[in-house]
């Protein structure tokens, strides 16, 4: 396909993802394989002129990973916009997956002009805050389930909105092994996690994200949150009404589903 039409297709996917509105599914030759995928996801961010926020690392779960044979998760921009205060409340659909729980770090603009290779030993340094997040994801297009993680990537990694809670100063927090649960207790669903799920650890995942901003020479000029990935998979949202999420040590967070 020529790059007019390509062109023309990330356009459409741009105008559905500034103006929450669903459209039909885009090839599979942008999607199927993740390579192609993350270029044109590249190419939609770029065409977006809100403030970017930070960064999320998705397919974080190794055995999701090796069932769609992939190597490795992948990363998208998050946008100022779509990021909500705790209890806010978030509109779905139904092309919405589902709802994660998650760790997400808020990291100093230092990090973008460390001239050394990001690493578990220096990475540390750059981050200021922790925090537990709901995330929901979903699609700007007609189609359900995932099939690949180009699927989740070329749709600005399909995530719909971020809710953050209560955020506390990072002081090397241990964030291995640590239970999690999601839940709404109107309707008495209730699941658990573990952040070990989380390619490895949730440090991990913040690591492979930092890598991917080193190698791609994004730079960025504000303190930016990385979220790095479900504890408890893509949870199904069965009803309506207010979903809490808790992560061990760490603390609460909730969002009212609308």
């Amino acid at each position: 396909m020529k790059n007019k039409n390509l062109d023309l297709i990330s356009n459409r996917l741009v105008n559905a993802f500034l103006n929450n509105k669903i459209i039909n599914p885009i090839s599979i030759k942008y999607t199927k394989k993740l390579p192609n995928a993350d270029k044109f996801r590249k190419l939609c961010e770029s065409k977006i002129k809100k403030p970017i926020i930070g960064f999320k690392a998705g397919g974080t779960g190794i055995p999701v990973i090796k069932k769609l044979k992939e190597k490795e998760p992948f990363y998208a921009s998050v946008y100022k916009h779509n990021v909500l205060k705790n209890n806010k409340s978030v509109k779905i659909n139904k092309y919405t997956l589902g709802i994660e729980l998650e760790v997400c770090y808020l990291l100093k603009k230092d990090f973008f002009n460390y001239k050394k290779r990001i690493s578990k030993n220096n990475m540390n340094k750059f981050i200021s805050y922790i925090a537990p997040c709901i995330e929901v994801v979903g699609y700007r297009q007609k189609k359900k389930g995932i099939k690949s993680f180009g699927d989740l990537c070329s749709d600005f990694g399909a995530n719909i909105k971020f809710v953050i809670g209560p955020k506390k100063k990072f002081r090397n927090n241990n964030v291995k092994n640590l239970k999690t649960n999601i839940s709404n207790s109107k309707i008495k669903q209730s699941v658990n996690g573990n952040t070990n799920t989380v390619y490895i650890n949730p440090m991990n995942s913040l690591l492979f994200v930092l890598k991917k901003l080193q190698r791609d020479k994004i730079k960025h000029h504000k303190d930016f949150y990385v979220f790095t990935g479900s504890s408890v998979g893509v949870v199904p949202i069965l009803s309506k009404g207010v979903y809490k999420g808790k992560i061990e040590k760490l603390g609460s967070v909730k969002t009212k589903i609308n």
